[in-house]
């Protein structure tokens, strides 16, 4: 909640309420959850973090 109050909230100049709801999602979709680094995964946006784990599931393993 820091980050979007911080990021978009502040920042922005909504004039009503219907604006603010209209903008919200595209903050989280493009910018929080592409763009903006998380120290908790890694310094990785959030989608990016997730492709990796991703990888990591579909890779097969090796016997040794």
């Amino acid at each position: 909640m820091a980050t979007l109050k911080k990021e978009e909230v502040y920042l922005a100049n909504y004039d009503t309420l219907e604006e603010a709801r209209a903008r919200l999602p595209h903050f989280i979709e493009d910018v929080y959850n592409r763009k903006r680094l998380h120290s908790a995964l890694g310094y990785l946006p959030p989608v990016e973090f997730e492709l990796k784990q991703k990888q990591k599931q579909t890779r097969p393993h090796i016997l040794t």
